[in-house]
């Protein structure tokens, strides 16, 4: 059963950028293999189960022309698929969720089938083939080129090996990197390796943001579905970090920003917070009555992100601990929730909420993926740094302006708790660029990062690795190794070359990439 393929590109990692990667590479007419460990294409939106993170401009600029069709694809779906009410279907920007991190939360369900749409085109002509449940689990080098790499299928053993031309990392962790012996750095730089104000004076490989174990709930008031009590349930219940303000399991965490206590709670009704609807993936009051019989949302909250260990560049069996320690800080924060949380009403605990698997996919009824917020990034010709990007030092000047760009965003720098027990850091940052030179390995030719993997520090990184960004540095990858398969030409060619990199620029400019910012005059 072991088999040999030959791609012009191939793409390790089906996540956000690595779909977007396959969209605009088979869109050059390359013949294109993306691989994918879980059984669902999408990554973040789909078996990480995270509503995209956007900014306030998304729906008139600021992002791919691929990726508006992306969401409106997605709200087309639920139009034509689904019983929405009369009002529901006459919002032009319809969010299904109503959810407040983004203007576009859904099932998860749902972005796969807008993405398998998307790819069905190339996936039906033979032009992508799409490998499921396979992981990497070696490379072949010839110098510093990328000759193959080894996959290997999770479930029933096969290993296959992968011939290309280029190999676009788009996996979650950045495991080709080891892999593939590139020049690669984790955790935090120091201040003065990259002169950053909000760096830490020495550099900590280890301090890595945490991770989150993610699931979908929905809640029936009156009704009893409390869960096994988890095994570790007594360490997390009792659980209190330095630098939290109370126990982990408590409606009490420190404001992003500020750092001061803030409470929430779960529900509306106060003047609190409302967890349940901040990454409410479905509002029922959107469908006609019976459609759904609850709101759905999905837990990415304070209180279920780990960062007691990390998953990757450690021991094997660490790595596993660590992923089950998280799935169990998630199930003991759902248990809390069901028998311990107070109430506004003086009672203890919403045995009402009813745990979703099949919002999910999985049998367990968390993700099938850690949301890892934080990879392994190349060391490449051009790494962008906080005084880049930052509104504080940049000011009215805009963030910095790069020739090489091929494409924008735009986010706060959002660093959430590391491993090494640091708080958040959150930074005013200004919208950016995507500049070329930060998908350029400081010496491999024929790999490029295609996710959050590029080259940004530590700090930057939080800005960079959101869901429109991500798939636009797919995107730009993908034309980028289909440019380089067609001239003959290796990436740091095209950058060096001003000639070269107007093509690139104006084939991603052709297909709806936008490569500036207009003029915004209000932040």
């Amino acid at each position: 059963m072991n088999k040999e393929f030959q791609a012009d590109v191939a793409i390790i990692g089906g996540g956000v950028g690595g779909c977007a990667a396959a969209l605009s590479a088979a869109k050059m007419g390359m013949n294109v293999i993306m691989t994918e460990e879980t059984e669902w294409i999408g990554g973040q939106l789909t078996s990480q189960a995270v509503p995209p993170d956007e900014h306030k401009w998304i729906e008139q600029f600021g992002c791919t022309r691929s990726f508006r069709q992306f969401r409106n694809g997605v709200r087309d779906y639920y139009r034509t698929t689904f019983p929405l009410t009369a009002e529901a279907r006459s919002v032009v920007n319809l969010n299904p969720g109503n959810g407040g991190v983004s203007r576009l939360c859904a099932e998860p369900r749902a972005y796969l089938a807008v993405l398998t749409a998307m790819l069905a085109p190339y996936v039906n002509s033979g032009k992508l083939i799409i490998l499921t449940r396979h992981r990497i689990t070696g490379a072949e080098m010839d110098g510093d080129q990328v000759r193959a790499v080894t996959i290997k299928h999770l479930d029933q053993g096969h290993k296959h090996t992968i011939h290309a031309s280029y190999f676009l990392d788009a996996t979650e962790c950045g495991d080709m990197l080891p892999l593939t012996k590139a020049e690669y750095v984790t955790g935090a730089e120091s201040k003065a390796m990259t002169g950053e104000p909000s760096a830490p004076d020495v550099a900590d490989p280890k301090d890595i943001q945490a991770f989150t174990v993610c699931f979908a709930m929905d809640y029936f008031e009156g009704e009893n579905h409390v869960i096994k009590r988890p095994k570790d349930y007594s360490f997390w219940r009792d659980y209190k970090p330095d630098f939290w303000p109370d126990k982990l399991l408590s409606w009490v965490s420190p404001n992003p920003v500020t750092l001061e206590p803030m409470e929430d709670t779960l529900l509306p009704g106060t003047d609190k917070y409302p967890l349940f609807n901040y990454r409410r993936v479905i509002d029922k009051s959107n469908f006609k009555p019976g459609t759904y019989p609850s709101d759905i949302s999905i837990v990415n909250w304070p209180q279920n992100d780990y960062w007691l260990g990390n998953i990757y560049d450690v021991p094997e069996k660490e790595a596993k601990k660590n992923l089950e320690q998280a799935k169990q800080l998630s199930y003991s924060l759902l248990y809390w929730l069901q028998t311990e949380a107070p109430r506004p009403d003086g009672k203890a605990g919403y045995p009402g909420l009813r745990l979703r698997p099949d919002v999910t996919g999985t049998e367990d009824g968390m993700a099938m993926a850690p949301y890892i917020r934080e990879s392994r990034r190349i060391k490449a010709e051009f790494t962008v740094a906080e005084q880049h990007v930052s509104a504080a030092i940049r000011g009215d000047q805009g963030a910095e302006v790069f020739p090489d760009s091929v494409g924008i965003g735009s986010y706060r720098i959002d660093l959430h708790p590391s491993m090494t027990g640091r708080t958040y850091l959150d930074v005013s940052s200004l919208p950016f660029q995507i500049p070329l030179g930060s998908l350029i390995p400081v010496r491999i030719n024929n790999l490029l990062p295609a996710c959050k993997n590029i080259g940004t520090t530590h700090i930057t990184n939080g800005c960079y690795r959101l869901h429109p960004v991500e798939w636009n540095i797919g995107e730009a990858a993908g034309y980028l190794a289909g440019y380089c398969v067609q001239q003959g030409v290796q990436p740091r060619q095209v950058r060096a070359d001003q000639a070269k990199l107007t093509d690139l620029q104006n084939i991603l400019s052709w297909n709806g990439v936008e490569l500036s910012w207009p003029v915004i005059t209000a932040l």
